[in-house]
């Protein structure tokens, strides 16, 4: 039972590390990469749909994403998705084929991404704490229903704690490697 908490816990916090890891993809560093358009929908044919479905999103270089959608129709739905989407890039039309150049971060806004990302770091925590409290509530219930002694409750808290540093820690090493990525010119 105490293994079957631990397993549950376990596969939880290791969903809230990817989710965080998925917001971390959304936040531009200075390089060009095609999850930074993941956000963006385009209205095809009526329902709007994730620009991946409609057009194939590569990186050109460093600094340029290369849009091609599947079909010409699309092409002026496809920039005009882009350049209304929050993400302040203007894109470029050359004939099929759409050119998103990604502009310079400042200074201020790398710092102002370096707190969103570790705003994003501490719900992560939080989420870990919260099943944290959930693996220990469930072992908790366990003694009061008398199947299992308050000894196998202690060793359960103690290796869902140690679950808990450990996603803890791999989010803390996520956070310093995306913010030496945007504080780098």
């Amino acid at each position: 039972m105490i293994e079957d908490i631990k397993a549950d816990a376990s596969s939880r916090m290791t969903k809230s590390v990817e989710s965080f890891k998925h917001e971390l993809g959304k936040i531009r560093t200075g390089r060009a990469h095609p999850s930074l358009l993941d956000q963006v929908s385009v209205d095809y044919y009526g329902s709007q749909v994730p620009i991946s479905q409609v057009a194939n999103v590569v990186s050109e270089d460093a600094r340029t994403l290369l849009v091609t959608p599947w079909e010409k129709d699309m092409v002026k739905v496809v920039e005009k998705a882009i350049l209304t989407s929050d993400l302040g890039l203007n894109p470029a039309t050359a004939g099929t084929a759409i050119r998103v150049p990604m502009p310079p971060l400042t200074e201020e806004r790398r710092r102002d991404l370096v707190k969103v990302v570790k705003q994003e770091a501490e719900n992560g925590k939080i989420a870990i704490r919260n099943i944290r409290r959930d693996g220990n509530n469930d072992l908790k219930e366990l003694v009061k229903e008398k199947e299992i002694s308050e000894d196998d409750e202690r060793r359960g808290q103690d290796l869902i704690q140690k679950l808990t540093d450990k996603f803890v820690a791999e989010i803390d090493q996520l956070l310093e490697v995306k913010e030496k990525e945007l504080m780098e010119v």
